[in-house]
């Protein structure tokens, strides 16, 4: 599997599906706004950003925006150097050794291929933490994901993330390294709502479950509002 190279067709994939998607929640509710991704869906008017089923994940204002403006100009590389800036200062100012921090744009192809794994599991996670993720939506983003992969395996395994429950210890798991950890908490942030009482908790959880030192929390907060300020 890929997931490297399908996270990155992901993040830079168009928002035709979005329109179809609207359209068809709409129809069906008889409604211009729903709840859950159907909100979503009504804040892409305009084509002001893009983003395809990773759209679909995508379901908060942070997420929209550094989704569109950063990650879809990037990919994986935008948010690895993200990743590495919290890393490289947290680093500096907990006095550390000056290693390089192994983020997933610094890595070799075999490498950067588990932290894009672990990352579209923090994703698919953070997707879910606002509990709306219905088979419609699942369906719709198989869909999507059918006309970038079309490797049974990849997408058998997407279609079981979707509909285990959301574990947040079990999301965590696959933090092998702490620079793993610190992107798949990036890719996290970037994806809740932290208005939202479950999603915020969700974060907060994760960060706990992966053992993410406060201060490289703190770091990364700090590194995603720059990010989305320059975007904006």
């Amino acid at each position: 599997m890929n997931t490297r190279g399908l996270l990155d067709q992901l993040m830079k994939s168009g928002d035709q599906l979005l329109g179809q998607v609207k359209n068809q929640k709409n129809a069906a509710s008889g409604k211009g706004q729903g709840g859950g991704l159907s909100d979503l869906m009504s804040g892409f008017g305009g084509g002001a950003v893009t983003g395809g089923a990773l759209g679909l994940l995508l379901g908060s204002k942070k997420g929209r925006k550094l989704g569109g403006k950063v990650l879809t100009y990037g990919g994986l590389a935008a948010l690895g150097v993200v990743a590495y800036k919290a890393y490289s200062s947290y680093q500096k100012k907990q006095n550390m050794a000056a290693a390089e921090p192994q983020t997933i744009d610094r890595l070799p192809d075999a490498q950067a291929e588990q932290h894009a794994l672990a990352i579209l599991r923090a994703l698919i996670g953070a997707a879910k933490s606002d509990g709306h993720i219905d088979e419609r939506e699942r369906q719709l983003i198989n869909e999507e994901m059918a006309k970038l992969d079309n490797q049974q395996d990849t997408r058998q395994w997407l279609q079981q993330e979707l509909a285990k429950p959301l574990d947040p210890a079990e999301v965590a798991g696959a933090a092998s390294t702490p620079e793993v950890a610190a992107e798949m908490y990036l890719a996290s942030l970037l994806v809740v709502d932290e208005q939202n009482y479950m999603e915020r908790s969700y974060l907060q959880e994760l960060a706990r479950q992966m053992r993410l030192d406060p201060a490289l929390q703190q770091e990364l907060d700090a590194q995603a509002s720059q990010a989305l300020n320059r975007a904006g």
